[in-house]
């Protein structure tokens, strides 16, 4: 299993770390990788897409590095399993009920409600690693 995300504050990047951690704790092998370093062809192989992406600016994707990865697999991930989750400072979720919605445009099946969670995920660490467990069992 591969994670792929970006983070700009390292809350996105912490809760890759834990979701691979329930990932490994399950007994699957998993990589965390910065959307920057991902090799596409590779991650299309994958059973499942765990993709992590802060909210930007008013509650949108990352435009200048995970905003073009979202575009340049759109036409490439339909009937693919995917999980989604991000971090946020400010809003309601926004962003990640779009990148849901968009993710089911695009033909995906969402395997796991998103897991989204405020600032620093100090307070959700079992959150991710749970997450990552029923990821693992999928």
């Amino acid at each position: 299993m591969k994670i792929v995300y970006w983070s700009g504050t390292g809350n996105t990047e912490k809760m890759a770390e834990l979701i691979a951690k329930g990932i490994i704790e399950s007994g699957k092998d998993v990589n965390t990788i910065n959307v920057s370093d991902v090799n596409i062809d590779e991650l299309l192989n994958e059973d499942i897409l765990i993709l992590g992406c802060s909210a930007m600016g008013d509650e949108v994707l990352e435009e200048s590095e995970f905003e073009p990865f979202i575009e340049e697999i759109s036409t490439k991930v339909s009937g693919k399993k995917v999980a989604l989750f991000g971090s946020y400072g400010w809003g309601d979720g926004k962003w990640m009920r779009d990148f849901e919605e968009r993710m089911n445009g695009y033909g995906c099946i969402v395997v796991e409600t998103p897991l989204i969670v405020q600032n620093e995920p100090d307070e959700a660490e079992q959150d991710c690693i749970d997450f990552g467990k029923k990821i693992a069992n999928i």
